[in-house]
Formats: structure tokens, C-alpha cells, sequence
């Protein structure tokens, strides 16, 4: 059995409108392994894109508990947690968030830029990136030379680059047709599968979660009972 990276327990998250609470997620407990592979499913307002943010420390719970790898990220100040984001979490997002003024290979080196590498090793490190998403040949393109599913690989090698333990996507495949879709798709199967990466991703495509080992679902802010099963 793979020990547990991502423990959750008792996991909430209320925002304010003016003097209003907005309760989002209520109570979850929630244990992904090392190595898993788990899409997050809900309709929209469930709460999934939340919680994906929570785990990744883009934000922070109201209240609960959430250990990564034993470490309580939310308790962490904000520097530390920027410190620990940028050596442990790798992002995908839906519309690819690229730099437009930075070509492929500068796209995928930016993360590098806070780390002590020097520019060799960096352009070692982007060079065998952009290989493994098949992209070896565009890495002086622009963003706005590249279709969507080559961008999306571009930002899959970005989010590979500083060697993550934890892989976090956004609806990944959401603003892609079917077969840049697969093509993401299948790059995420080898992240996990060849490289050992722990994958959540958020997403409302039974296809795209069905790629996924396990599916956990959410329904406004609580996790429905028989969540995680394979």
C-alpha cells in the first residue's frame, strides 16, 4: 500500500460575500497515496475547483486539517508556502495561463529562474521537458504559433519542470477538442504511470475522469459517500 501524500480531515472553506458566509466545502476527509491518480468531480458550485486550490496552497481552509507529505501547508507563512508551491506543485490550468511574449522553451524555463541552476543546466532541464511532451521541435514558437493542444503541452512541460511531487490540473482538457484532448490525456497517463506522479485533477468530462484511477465527487461542498472508489 502506497503511504498517503495528501491526508485530509475535517476540511472547510467559507468565503465572505459582504457580511454574508458562503460555506464551499464542509467537513471533508479526503486520503490521496503517493502515486495516485484522481479526478475531482461535481457540478459547478460543488466546490472540486476549491478544494483543488487548497491541496495545491493556492488558498487556505477555514478550518480542518490538511497534511502534504506531513507537512501543514496551511499553517505554513505565506513565504514559506510560495516556497513550497514552487518545489512541490506543478499546475495545469484550462486556458494555459503561457507568457504570449516568451517562446515555448522560455515558457517551460520561467520556474528554473528560482532555483540555483545555471543556465546550461536549465537549458538541459527545458530541452528534456519538451521532449517528453513531443514538443522538442516548437521550442522556439511562440504561444500564438502553437494550436491549443501544443499549448497545453508546453504548459504540462512548465508544470514538470522543477520535477513536482504533485501534479494539479484544472480542467486540463476543457477548452481542447477530442484528440488534443487525448493527447493531454496520455501525457498525464505517463506522468503517473512511467514517472510515479501524484495527479489531482478537476474536471466535469466523464472521459477525461474516467482516465483517472480513482474518482472522487462532490456535491455542493460534501463529499458523497462511496467517493474514491475505484
Amino acid at each position: 500500500m502506497a503511504s498517503s501524500l495528501i491526508s485530509i480531515r475535517e476540511l472547510s472553506k467559507t468565503y465572505r460575500r459582504g457580511n454574508q458566509p458562503v460555506p464551499v466545502l464542509l467537513g471533508i476527509d479526503l486520503e490521496i497515496a503517493a502515486g495516485d491518480y484522481v479526478s475531482l468531480m461535481g457540478p459547478s458550485g460543488s466546490g472540486k475547483s476549491t478544494l483543488l486550490n487548497l491541496i495545491a496552497g493556492i488558498d487556505k481552509p477555514s478550518s480542518g486539517s490538511l497534511l502534504i507529505d506531513g507537512i501543514d501547508i496551511a499553517a505554513l507563512p505565506e513565504n514559506d508556502l510560495a516556497a513550497w508551491r514552487a518545489a512541490n506543485v506543478g499546475f495545469v490550468f484550462q486556458f494555459y495561463n503561457l507568457m504570449p511574449v516568451l517562446n515555448a522553451f522560455e515558457n517551460v524555463e520561467l520556474p528554473l529562474l528560482l532555483t540555483g541552476l545555471n543556465r546550461a543546466e536549465r537549458r538541459e532541464h527545458v530541452e528534456t521537458a519538451l521532449a517528453m511532451v513531443g514538443l522538442a521541435d516548437r521550442m522556439d514558437h511562440y504561444p500564438n504559433e502553437l494550436s491549443g493542444g501544443q499549448q497545453q503541452r508546453v504548459a504540462i512541460a512548465r508544470a514538470l519542470i522543477t520535477d513536482p511531487t504533485l501534479i494539479v490540473a484544472d480542467e486540463p482538457t476543457g477548452d481542447l477538442d477530442r484528440q488534443s484532448a487525448d493527447d493531454v490525456l496520455n501525457l498525464l497517463d505517463r506522468l503517473n504511470g512511467e514517472l510515479g506522479k501524484t495527479i489531482v485533477m478537476v474536471t466535469h468530462d466523464p472521459k477525461c475522469a474516467n482516465r483517472a484511477k480513482r474518482q472522487v465527487h462532490l456535491e455542493k461542498g460534501v463529499l458523497l459517500s462511496g467517493s474514491g472508489a475505484h
